[in-house]
C-alpha cells in the first residue's frame, strides 16, 4: 500500500496545454506599383509606395520572436497592388484581359522583390496565413491566373475574398462598394459578350481614373492624395486659378461625353453619373455605411480601408468601426492636421485566451531606427 502511494506521488501529471495565442493584422491601400526606380535609374514618379523596408520589418516582426508560435493572419484589405497606375507596354489600359493582368502583376513583384520574399518567409510557418480582399485598384486579383501566379510567388495558397471577409463578428471589406463611382457589379466581374476574350468589368471610377485623373496628375501629381476633396477644389481655384478652371471645364466635358457617348461595353446610367458628379463627400469616412453594417446583431466590428484616412468610431461598448488608412503619403488641408501626413497604420485584432471575441486596436508601425533613408518623391 505504501509503495502504491509513493508510485502515485512520483507520477508526472501532464500540464494542461495552453491555448495558442491568435492575432490578425489588417492593412490596406499600400498601392504597390512597379517600384521606386526606373530601369534607367531615375525616379518612378507614379510609384506611391515608398516604405518597402518598413513593410518587410512589419512582416518579419509579426512572424518571429513571441509571434513565432502565434496563429498570425495578415489580412490585406484591398488596393495592395496598384494595377490602375501601372502601364502595360507603355500604355495605361481600361481593357484588361487575364494575360495583361498577369504581366502587370509580374512587373509589380519585380519592383518590390523584398516585400514578396518577406511574405514568402512569413508563410513558411503553417500557423501564419495571408488573406487578400480585393479592392478597386487591384480588381485584377479577381482573375484565377493572377491568384495562381501570386500563390506561386508566395509559395502557399492565399485565401482570397472578392468583397467581404466575415469571421467571429468582424466584418472587413475595402469600402469601394459603398461609393457609386467605384462599386463593382458583384454578379458580373467580367465582360464576355461579343468580345474575343473576357475582360474586367471595371467600374466608372476606374475608367475616370485612367481617362482623367492620370492626365491631371501630369501637372498636379498629388491631386488624388489631398484630403478633404472639397477643400482641395477651393484651394486649387484660389492658388492655381487658371489650371483649376481648366480642370473643372475638362471635368464637366468628360461627364457630358460619358452621358451622351456610350459603347456596347460601357453603359453608365445618367442616375449613376449624377450621383458620382454630385458626390461631395469623396473619400469620406464611410461612417454611415459602417453603422448600417453594425446594426446587424451578428457584427461587433467593421473595418474599412479605401478612404486613405485612418479612423475610429465607437457607437457603444461593443460596436466599433476602424479605418486602416494608407501606407502612402496624404496631404491634409484641415487646420488641425495641415500638411503632409504619413502614418503606417493598421488594425491589430487580438483574441483573448479564454476564447472570447477579438478586440481591435488601431496601431501605427514605426519601424526600426534608421540613420538615413531615401526621401519619398512622387
Amino acid at each position: 500500500m505504501i509503495n502504491e502511494i509513493e508510485n502515485q506521488k512520483n507520477l508526472t501529471i501532464p500540464k494542461p496545454e495552453r491555448p495558442i495565442k491568435k492575432i490578425k493584422l489588417v492593412i490596406s491601400d499600400l498601392h504597390l506599383g512597379k517600384g521606386r526606380f526606373l530601369p534607367s535609374g531615375g525616379i518612378n514618379s507614379l510609384e506611391e509606395f515608398q516604405y518597402g523596408e518598413k513593410l518587410v520589418e512589419f512582416i518579419n516582426y509579426y512572424s518571429s520572436g513571441q509571434f513565432k508560435d502565434y496563429e498570425v493572419e495578415i489580412i490585406i484589405n484591398g488596393d495592395f497592388l496598384n494595377f490602375l497606375q501601372v502601364d502595360y507596354k507603355g500604355h495605361f489600359l481600361k481593357v484588361i484581359t487575364e494575360d495583361i493582368a498577369i504581366e502587370i502583376l509580374k512587373s509589380i513583384i519585380n519592383g518590390h522583390p523584398n516585400v514578396f520574399k518577406a511574405m514568402r518567409d512569413f508563410s513558411i510557418n503553417p500557423k501564419h496565413t495571408i488573406t487578400y480582399i480585393v479592392g478597386n485598384h487591384d480588381q485584377s486579383m479577381l482573375w484565377p491566373g493572377t491568384r495562381a501566379y501570386l500563390d506561386e510567388v508566395i509559395g502557399t495558397p492565399i485565401r482570397y475574398k472578392n468583397i467581404v471577409y466575415f469571421f467571429d463578428g468582424v466584418h472587413i471589406e475595402h469600402g469601394h462598394m459603398h461609393e457609386p463611382a467605384n462599386r463593382l457589379d458583384p454578379k458580373r466581374f467580367f465582360l464576355k459578350k461579343d468580345i474575343p476574350e473576357p475582360i474586367l468589368n471595371l467600374p466608372f471610377g476606374s475608367h475616370f481614373f485612367v481617362d482623367f485623373v492620370l492626365k491631371v496628375k501630369e501637372k498636379f501629381p498629388y491631386i488624388d492624395k489631398i484630403r478633404p476633396f472639397p477643400k482641395m477644389i477651393r484651394w486649387m481655384l484660389i492658388n492655381e486659378t487658371q489650371f483649376g478652371l481648366l480642370t473643372l471645364w475638362r471635368l464637366f466635358s468628360y461627364f457630358m461625353k460619358e452621358i451622351f457617348t456610350k459603347t456596347s461595353r460601357q453603359r453608365w446610367s445618367i442616375k449613376t453619373l449624377v450621383k458620382v458628379a454630385l458626390e461631395n463627400a469623396v473619400f469620406g469616412s464611410l461612417e454611415d455605411s459602417a453603422k448600417k453594417i453594425l446594426d446587424d446583431s451578428r457584427v461587433h466590428t467593421t473595418i474599412f480601408g479605401h478612404t486613405h484616412v485612418y479612423w475610429y468610431k465607437q457607437w457603444s461598448n461593443d460596436r466599433e468601426y476602424f479605418n486602416t488608412g494608407t501606407w502612402t503619403e496624404v496631404t491634409s488641408l484641415d487646420i488641425e492636421s495641415l500638411g503632409k501626413i504619413t502614418k503606417l497604420t493598421y488594425v491589430l485584432l487580438e483574441y483573448p485566451e479564454d476564447g472570447g471575441r477579438p478586440h481591435g486596436r488601431l496601431k501605427e508601425w514605426k519601424g526600426f531606427f534608421r540613420i538615413e533613408e531615401d526621401v519619398g518623391i512622387a
